[in-house]
């Protein structure tokens, strides 16, 4: 049991440190680059897994908002996380491209629906006697 544990201990922690070095954005890596990082923790699973959680990623409290709702340290047009929004339902751009996209669907079906009703309207036409009188 001993040997597992010394076994898999080493490896979820270069794991968890390999993976957590490649989604943490650019701006929170100290010390050297991201890339850099990456290869020593790849080259080196055990020591580059503890040097990168010791000093490798800007660790230290969540940001919190302000009353304003803006994030303290960030101008107001910043967003955390690379620019983008943390959800999409938060993105105005998202949800605008959302309603011009319903619109268009919107505009499609009606035109749809206009040809199939003209398309009706002629087979009823066709089907119809040349004096007038239903058979």
């Amino acid at each position: 049991m001993l040997r597992i544990l010394t076994f898999v201990i080493p490896l979820a922690l270069w794991v968890w440190a390999f993976i957590d070095c490649l989604t943490t954005p650019e701006d929170e890596v100290k010390h050297l680059p991201k890339v850099v990082w990456v290869i020593i923790v790849l080259l080196f699973p055990l020591v580059g897994s503890i040097a990168w959680l010791v000093a490798g990623k800007q660790r230290g409290a969540p940001r919190t908002a302000t009353a304003g709702g803006r994030t303290p340290g960030h101008p107001e047009d910043e967003r955390p996380r690379g620019g983008r929004p943390l959800a999409p339902d938060d993105d105005p751009e998202f949800l605008a491209s959302l309603k011009k996209s319903n619109n268009e669907h919107e505009d499609m079906l009606k035109q749809w629906e206009a040809d199939l009703r003209r398309r009706e309207k002629e087979l009823r036409g066709k089907d119809e006697p040349e004096d007038g009188h239903k058979s």
